[in-house]
């Protein structure tokens, strides 16, 4: 059965791609879902190898979130997606592997692309830099984004009978597409049953807590958990765990 990671930027600006990398490749990751914020920082770290910038230094001038580059990388994917039907975070793997970046190997983006492990990008309109950038085109960033939607759901389906869905580090936009793919299955008649969600951030929000753990598996219909603690920690342990099971934590305590 499936195992889903829906994620917020910061997982990936605390440097913790590589570790889903890791297990992406050997075969814990099915598909990963995710918010605009980890299509800014994903591609600038593929391209130049780090990512985020002083907001409090550059708001002022009206210079936050103006760097061409970023911006005409997102809008372009988003253009091209829309001609040739496909969903945003496919586009945006493709658009960033043809760049040939230096650091294709520590991106989400592009190595999801090559492996064919689906990517559904998920976008708040206005709420990332990309979109206030001359380049950008609503109706592509629409219709792109409506497709992943799609073919999220359809991923969620296959939680039914054993399926796994993390949050990790979203506070607002991933737990409330989750909410809604899961409605979407049940509203279509199929089962949704049997499953296991959890929540990982440093501070338990109310949508998470909500719409993550507690909704969606109600009734008896799954297991629901809240993991709280810094992203740097809390996914390495969760990596060694899954990776070595109760051994590396018995071992850690005999030391």
């Amino acid at each position: 059965k499936p195992i889903v990671w829906g994620i917020g930027g910061h997982i990936v600006k605390t440097g913790l791609a590589p570790v889903i990398i890791d297990l992406m490749k050997r075969g814990f990751v099915s598909a990963i879902a995710s918010n605009g914020s980890v299509l800014v920082h994903d591609t600038e770290i593929a391209l130049v190898g780090f990512t985020s910038e002083d907001v409090d230094a550059t708001l002022s001038k009206g210079d936050f979130g103006a760097a061409r580059e970023t911006g005409e990388i997102l809008n372009s994917a988003a253009k091209r997606g829309q001609q040739d039907n496909i969903g945003l975070g496919e586009a945006m793997g493709r658009e960033v592997l043809q760049k040939k970046p230096p650091n294709a190997g520590d991106s989400l983006l592009c190595q999801t692309y090559k492996y064919k492990i689906p990517f559904t990008a998920h976008l708040t309109i206005g709420a990332d830099i990309g979109h206030f950038h001359s380049s950008c085109d609503g109706a592509s960033l629409g219709a792109t984004s409506h497709a992943d939607f799609k073919l999220f759901c359809s991923i969620v389906k296959e939680l039914n009978g054993g399926g796994v869905y993390l949050n990790l580090g979203s506070a607002v936009v991933m737990p409330e597409i989750f909410l809604k793919a899961v409605t979407v299955v049940r509203n279509l008649g199929f089962p949704l049953e049997d499953f296991t969600t959890a929540n990982f951030d440093f501070i338990q929000h109310y949508r998470p807590i909500t719409n993550v753990v507690r909704r969606p598996t109600a009734g008896g219909a799954g297991h629901g958990f809240s993991i709280t603690g810094h992203h740097e920690i809390m996914i390495p342990l969760l990596a060694a765990h899954i990776l070595c099971g109760d051994s590396f934590f018995a071992e850690a305590r005999t030391k």
